[in-house]
């Protein structure tokens, strides 16, 4: 009996950086089928990676409430393990970071108004 080795694309969880902006900027683009990216975009803060290709992002939002949290946009090219994996490294990022963009509302709304600014200057 033959046996077949699969081997699993690991998953690789980075911070996010300016250089990362343009690539995070045509996942969502793509995603939501618009020509701009609007402050739904968010801060993204942290990155997922197969390989050398980035296949999802989380991005620090301000909610309805008025309350910092975070949105994961994705290409759909993870598992469901995968994915949930993904959430929790990002939710364990998130509640440990204090620096004003995670706790300061006011400082998350002017920083993503700048990014989007910013990437819609192309």
């Amino acid at each position: 009996m033959e046996t077949i080795v699969q081997s699993q694309e690991q998953i690789q969880y980075a911070e996010a950086y300016i250089s990362d902006m343009p690539e995070l900027k045509k996942i969502f683009l793509q995603m939501k089928e618009v020509k701009k990216v609007d402050s739904n975009f968010g801060l993204p803060f942290m990155l997922a990676k197969k390989k050398n290709e980035t296949v999802a992002f989380a991005s620090l939002i301000v909610n309805e409430k008025n309350e910092i949290s975070f949105k994961i946009y994705d290409k759909n090219r993870m598992s469901e393990a995968e994915k949930r994996n993904f959430f929790s490294n990002t939710e364990r990022y998130f509640k440990n970071n204090t620096t004003p963009n995670f706790r300061d509302p006011g400082q998350l709304e002017s920083s993503i108004k700048r990014m989007v600014s910013w990437l819609n200057l192309e």
